[in-house]
Formats: C-alpha cells, sequence, structure tokens
C-alpha cells in the first residue's frame, strides 16, 4: 500500500478511506454491525483508528485479513454478550427498562466472558498501592482474548494502519499507538497497547508500557478524528466517523434520563468539537491561498508569503457520521448492558444506519463543494421507529 502523498482525488471516492470508531462500551457492536454493512459496499479501511471499545473493534479489523474480520468480530461480540433471553410478562418500553437495567446489574456483579472479571476479594480488600487495589475488575481475560482473535504480526507488518489512544496516568497526556510510528522507531502494537485504551477507571487497572501507567483515551477525548486530520495532511481522505453517543436528544424526565443525557453530551460534545474545529481550520487555509491569488506580484516572493503558502496547503476531506441514537427504553447503563439482545440490536442498527447512508451514495461520488472539509449526518432526519431525535 502507497502511503505516499498521491494526487488529490477528484471525488471522496477515490480518496484514503479511514475508519473512526468512537469508545462506547457494550455500544461497540454498533460498530461492528456497521462495518459489515460497509464492507457490502466495498468498503475496505486502509487505516482504522479507535478508542476504549473502538480499539478493540480496530484491533479485530486491522488484525485480521478482510475474509475473517465479520467472523472474528462475530466472535468477540457473541462472547462478551450474555445469551438470557428477554420476554417481558407486560411488553413496553418500561418494562425494557427494567430488563436492560437488571442486566447491567448482573453484568456488573458478575462481569463479561473473555473480558473482566470481579475482583475476589473486592479492591477495598487489597493493600494500597497493589494492582488489585485500584479497580473493581480484572481485565486479564481480555489480554487471552485478544491473542485469540488478533492477528498482531499482521498487524506489526502494516497490512493495516492501526492507531489506538490512550491518556497517561500520572503525566495527564494524551498517546496515540501507532503502528506506522512504531515501525519507524522499531517498536510493535501488542495486547497490552489496546488494552490501555480500554483501562477505562475505576472498573479497570491501569496498564503499564514502558514504565508509564496509561487509562482509556475516552478520558481526554472519546474520538480519534482529531488525530487523523492532524496525522494527515497530504492525502485525501474519505472518514467513515462511527459514534456511539448522541449530540441530539429528549429533556430528561427522570434521574436515570439525566444519568444518560449528561453521558451522550460529556462524549458526543467532544466529537462536535474536533469536527468544528478542524472544519475551521480547512475553511482559514482556504482562505490564505484565495488571498495569497489576490497579492499584487511584487508581495508574491516575500518569505512570509512563502511561509503561508506552504503551511495553507491542505488535503480535502470527507466525513461521514454514523451516529448511534439510542432507543427511549435505554438508560444510563446503555454502555455496560452486555445482554445479547442489546448487542444484536445494537449491531442491526448499525447495518441499517449504512443501508440509509448508502441511499444518498451520489453524495460521495460527486466532487467536493468548495469546502475542503465537509460533514455527512446522512441518517439524521430519517424517520426511524423507537429512536430518539
Amino acid at each position: 500500500m502507497d502511503h505516499h502523498p498521491s494526487a488529490p482525488a477528484t471525488t471522496p471516492a477515490n480518496a484514503q478511506r479511514v475508519l473512526v470508531l468512537q469508545g462506547g462500551g457494550a455500544l461497540g457492536s454498533y460498530q461492528a454491525g456497521a462495518y459489515q454493512a460497509l464492507c457490502h459496499f466495498s468498503f475496505e479501511p486502509e487505516w482504522v483508528a479507535g478508542i476504549s471499545i473502538g480499539a478493540i473493534n480496530a484491533a479485530i479489523i486491522a488484525g485480521n485479513e478482510a475474509h475473517k474480520r465479520i467472523e472474528r468480530l462475530k466472535e468477540f461480540w457473541e462472547m462478551v454478550s450474555s445469551p438470557v433471553s428477554w420476554s417481558p410478562v407486560t411488553p413496553g418500553d418500561r418494562a425494557r427498562s427494567v430488563f436492560n437495567e437488571t442486566s447491567a446489574a448482573l453484568i456488573a456483579t458478575f462481569g463479561v466472558p473473555g473480558f473482566f472479571a470481579p475482583r475476589v476479594p473486592p479492591a477495598p480488600f487489597w493493600p494500597p498501592g497493589s494492582r488489585q487495589s485500584q479497580s473493581y475488575y480484572d481485565t486479564s481475560p481480555l489480554k487471552k482474548t485478544l491473542e485469540r482473535l488478533v492477528d498482531f504480526d499482521r498487524i506489526n507488518d502494516l497490512k493495516t494502519r492501526l492507531s489506538v489512544g490512550a491518556v497517561g496516568v500520572t503525566s495527564g497526556n494524551f498517546k496515540y499507538f501507532d503502528n506506522f510510528a512504531f515501525r519507524k522507531c522499531g517498536k510493535k502494537i501488542g495486547p497490552e497497547h489496546i488494552m490501555a485504551s480500554g483501562a477505562l477507571p475505576p472498573g479497570f487497572p491501569s496498564v503499564e508500557i514502558e514504565g508509564e501507567h496509561y487509562w482509556d483515551g475516552g478520558i481526554a477525548s472519546n474520538t480519534p478524528l482529531d488525530f487523523v486530520l492532524e496525522d494527515e495532511v497530504k492525502r485525501d481522505l474519505l472518514i467513515f466517523q462511527v459514534d456511539l453517543f448522541s449530540a441530539r436528544g429528549e429533556l430528561p424526565i427522570s434521574l436515570l434520563d439525566a444519568a444518560e443525557r449528561e453521558k451522550d453530551i460529556r462524549y458526543s460534545s467532544r466529537t462536535r468539537m474536533n469536527t468544528d474545529k478542524n472544519r475551521k481550520i480547512h475553511n482559514a487555509r482556504m482562505a490564505v491561498r484565495d488571498l495569497i491569488g489576490k497579492l499584487p506580484d511584487y508581495l508574491k516572493n516575500d518569505p512570509s508569503v512563502d511561509f503561508l503558502r506552504e503551511v495553507s496547503k491542505e488535503n480535502t476531506v470527507t466525513v461521514v457520521h454514523l451516529i448511534y441514537r439510542s432507543k427511549n427504553y435505554e438508560t444510563n447503563s446503555k454502555d455496560y448492558d452486555f445482554s445479547r439482545v442489546a448487542m444484536v440490536e445494537h449491531w442491526d442498527a448499525g447495518v441499517r444506519d449504512v443501508h440509509l447512508s448508502m441511499r444518498h451514495k451520489e453524495w460521495l461520488e460527486r466532487p467536493q463543494p468548495g469546502e475542503t472539509m465537509v460533514t455527512y449526518d446522512l441518517t439524521r432526519d430519517e424517520p426511524l421507529a423507537g429512536k430518539k431525535e
């Protein structure tokens, strides 16, 4: 795969394809469903970037050959989801909300197979400073799962670019573990880098890498979009950004609703901030280039103008948002409700939203408009039953 600067793409469909995966725990099966549907439309990413559960999905995608990826994603999500069926005596949103809360409570009590298990004895009973005293759960099962489902040799052979984000516990600095950058300095991506990206405290313990301890990247930023846009400024990009929390929602009517709404806003606002900031940067560069073209000849070779001309060069970026929008019966526990019924619903929602977006495929095939960065949310105004607007 050629990663040198290429000629500007005439349409977004000819740009480098990137899959950006947000964190969101149990909601991550939405991303797996979206990826499955994108494959139906012959979308194979050259670059996958993820945080938290998005890092796990990204590792499974990048760490397998194309024909094995969906199978491996299904294996992971079927393993971590409880097969308990749902058949409430009284149908409706209220009954389903009770089921969701019960399922999430069971997960909190007993853990998730192949992912995490409760500490015995619990963390408060361990000596301060010990690894066991710093988290409610042990994530060593996840290491074995990653080693089984992910071919890290393939990742480190740079078959597909992989970037996952984490936060230094003591430094507070955000860091990306990127297989392309690692190759240049003789390092390799391993299970510990994926686990670090998903080490959300106080549930999960920090992960030590080269003497530094790391927590979940979602603490600082729940989307890797900013990293992708800052790292690649030459090749044109077509980015499918799969988010698990929606900025839009209804006015809460209960404590559970308020907690859910707060979480949605907290995580989605960072996505919007990064998108808006980068769109403004792109538009500013375009304005600088336009202004340089209007300068009189005697100024065009000025050193300051040469500098501005160089820094204003840019690629074109198309971002297609795929955003999971909660159903009316989902509450604050939706990101740790690993029930099988919820997993299947989230997966199916990802498939459906991609198909809805691809109804507008001509938006991806036509040349870009005047702006050099455009964003689309092609499912936002679709009338979907059971969805919060």
